[in-house]
């Protein structure tokens, strides 16, 4: 890494620690939280908005030239080839908020197009992913690796789904998968649901799109590991979102094939 980037990596990591503790404070007293639909299936709490506020402040304080784009507050900055910070702080919020552990702050650093590092951090569990180009990655600071799996018999494939993708677009892909002799997962966050593609837990993971605050830090994670992803920041991903394919090599085929056509 550059030292600009080592620099943005060390602050990254002890801000998304910070952004965690400060989500788990929030998870352990559920009942005074405030809770507003956003949208069918689609929640925000006072705990994304604040939780946010906390990485935004932090990285405006230490890189004020840099962009953001969050999931809550929005984007600020945006510049032809800059560095952005794009961040989702509690991806899963629905099962946080009904007090389920599979939630996570996730954190991602873009310069000039290119995915240099990531961070994902699950409180309930005490995890910390991280990983980035010229980064290994790892899991509380041992190295992971994906599932050596090569065909979809030999695990568990995570579908990924929202209410914004049509039904009709997402029946065909669980019928491939159990026609083909696999089985489903899926716990409502994208952005763990990746690196546990990253460590080995599942298979894979496909979903016809995803928004970029829910993936790009697991997607560093996974890259890292050794995961075979799609080219998910092509075109305007970065600010509409993409599908997504992730796995070892030896299934990623497989797994496009299961997801279809765009």
């Amino acid at each position: 890494m550059t030292p600009d980037i080592q620099d943005r990596y060390d602050a990254g990591r002890t801000l998304v620690q910070e952004a965690g503790a400060l989500a788990a404070r929030y998870f352990a007293r559920l009942d005074e939280l405030r809770v507003t639909a956003k949208g069918l299936q689609d929640v925000v709490s006072q705990a994304d908005v604040e939780v946010e506020l906390l990485l935004r402040r932090g990285i405006a304080e230490r890189f004020p030239a840099d962009a953001f784009l969050g999931e809550e507050t929005g984007a600020s900055g945006l510049t032809e080839g800059g560095g952005i910070w794009v961040v989702d702080p509690i991806d899963g919020t629905q099962p946080f908020v009904t007090g389920m552990a599979s939630w996570c702050v996730s954190l991602a650093y873009v310069q000039d197009g290119v995915l240099q590092f990531g961070f994902v951090h699950n409180p309930p569990l005490g995890e910390l992913f991280e990983g980035g180009l010229d980064r290994p990655a790892t899991l509380n600071g041992r190295s992971i690796a994906p599932h050596p799996g090569r065909a979809v018999t030999d695990g568990i494939v995570a579908v990924g789904y929202a209410p914004r993708t049509p039904v009709e677009r997402i029946l065909p892909v669980l019928e491939r998968l159990l026609r083909s002799g696999g089985v489903y997962y899926r716990n409502g966050s994208g952005a763990l649901m990746l690196c546990y593609v990253a460590c080995g837990r599942l298979l894979g993971y496909v979903e016809p799109h995803l928004n970029s605050w829910d993936c790009l830090g697991a997607l560093a994670v996974a890259q890292a590991a050794g995961t075979r992803t799609n080219d998910y920041l092509s075109g305007d991903a970065l600010i509409h979102g993409n599908r997504i394919v992730a796995g070892p090599p030896a299934l990623y085929d497989e797994l496009e094939a299961i997801l279809g056509r765009p």
